[in-house]
């Protein structure tokens, strides 16, 4: 089942603009674009000021993600290149209660995050020359999760978190750093907050089927009607995308909860399945609207179209069953007081993207194996802005954590990229390329224009 963290609201409050530094010391103001001499000890740069941002923001361009390949987690966790952890959309039963199965839930733990199966996923891609021409060499890869964090900053006033960055051969890869004490905290859940996040995972189950209608078999005695199985998230399928934020091409891998009616090898029929608490009153609207705002991005950047989201009471009866169009999503907030604006974020995206890549080009040496010069701390303070600092020796320690890297780069992905440079492989044709009717498989053609996703 999924993996995906049920998504918690968000504050609204305005930053504080006038900051001038993060953690760490010595860290200045640098604006994007901007000429640096020589690398300070860390860059500052600051959340847009919310009222002024959504009177004034300009619109930059998001391309429509094209899914160029998948792959599957099965219930050991074991990557395979296939659709075999694909589930179908099927209409879940009235009430269901989401409490079901608990004590047979298995649980993966959270880890360290690595991009070690995205970047597998690319140099498997790579073997097939209708999906070369997606492989990235320049812009950004990463997990939906990283840029969905990134773009959410500007209304995010709560929680703090690092990313690390690494820019090799004029792509940057980014990856959470989530230190020891972190995944402690994130493992060891109180037991209400623990059976909260399985009433997620729950949902999905009565959601889901192996086919396109439900079995109606029941695989044990006292099951429920509608259930799909019990929850193992170890089992997962991914979707990896090409897109495109302002001027930076993006790859994205990201978890996909199901697809309705029939799979076409794209996007386009894509569903994530949310849960939150019923609605009571004008505070709880609130919260749940601010709640969209993740739940917009999630799925906005993956190209998932549709979201189904499942309204439970306290003790876990799910009493209202709601699709929203990813699309919409804007225009249900729209003119609220406090309300959050997608044009703000994805300008914000742009900016910090270009911020960190005019910072990190400057100092990174792609011809030195020093890997604490390699290696970028993002630091995210909420309600302020975001620091950039490169790492010393002890730091990038920390992010190897014993494991044969450098940096955060697997070495055996880094010596594939070394590999690649030296023989660069044939380019194929902006043209698309047939592909072979296996399940999973369609024709790909980029798109040429920035049409994309309207808001």
């Amino acid at each position: 089942m999924s993996t995906q963290k049920r998504a918690a609201g968000s504050d609204n409050r305005s930053p504080n603009v006038n900051a001038k530094r993060t953690r760490g010391e010595g860290a200045t103001d640098v604006a994007p674009g901007s000429k640096i001499a020589s690398p300070p000890p860390g860059a500052f740069l600051a959340y847009p000021p919310i009222a002024a941002a959504s009177q004034e923001v300009k619109r930059t361009a998001f391309q429509l993600p094209t899914q160029f390949t998948t792959f599957s987690y099965d219930e050991n966790h074991t990557q395979h290149f296939d659709n075999s952890a694909m589930r179908y959309y099927v209409k879940p039963p009235p009430s269901a209660r989401l409490d079901y199965g608990y004590e047979r839930w298995i649980r993966q733990d959270d880890d360290r995050g690595r991009i070690d199966a995205l970047l597998r996923a690319l140099v498997d891609a790579k073997k097939d020359p209708s999906k070369a021409q997606y492989v990235p060499d320049n812009g950004v890869v990463c997990w939906r999760g990283m840029m969905t964090k990134i773009l959410i900053g500007p209304y995010e006033n709560r929680d703090a978190w690092d990313l690390n960055v690494m820019f090799v051969n004029g792509v940057l890869y980014l990856e959470e750093h989530a230190t020891e004490a972190k995944l402690r905290e994130r493992n060891d859940m109180p037991p209400r907050q623990r059976q909260q996040t399985y009433y997620g995972y729950s949902f999905e189950s009565y959601c889901t089927s192996d086919t396109p209608t439900r079995q109606t078999t029941r695989k044990r005695t006292g099951e429920p009607p509608g259930w799909g199985g019990d929850v193992n998230t170890n089992v997962q399928w991914c979707s990896v995308v090409r897109t495109k934020l302002g001027d930076t091409r993006i790859v994205i891998g990201g978890e996909v909860d199901c697809v309705r009616g029939q799979y076409t090898g794209s996007t386009d029929t894509f569903v994530e399945l949310k849960t939150s608490m019923v609605i009571r009153g004008p505070h709880d609207e609130s919260k749940f609207e601010k709640k969209l705002l993740k739940f917009y991005f999630q799925s906005f950047l993956l190209g998932v179209p549709e979201i189904v989201v499942g309204f439970r009471t306290p003790a876990g009866v799910v009493t209202t069953i709601q699709s929203f169009k990813t699309i919409e999503i804007p225009r249900l907030v729209r003119g609220k007081p406090g309300a959050w604006d997608p044009l703000v974020c994805l300008d914000w995206g742009n900016t910090l993207l270009d911020f960190v890549k005019t910072v990190v080009s400057k100092e990174t040496n792609p011809e030195t194996q020093d890997a604490s010069r390699q290696v970028w701390r993002l630091s995210f303070v909420p309600g302020t802005g975001v620091n950039v600092r490169l790492l010393g020796e002890s730091d990038v320690d920390e992010v190897v954590n014993g494991e044969d890297r450098i940096g955060f780069l697997p070495r055996w992905y880094w010596e594939e990229l070394h590999t690649s440079q030296e023989s660069p492989p044939t380019s194929t044709s902006g043209k698309s390329a047939g592909i072979s009717s296996q399940p999973g498989h369609t024709q790909l053609s980029p798109p040429d224009t920035l049409s994309g996703w309207k808001i």
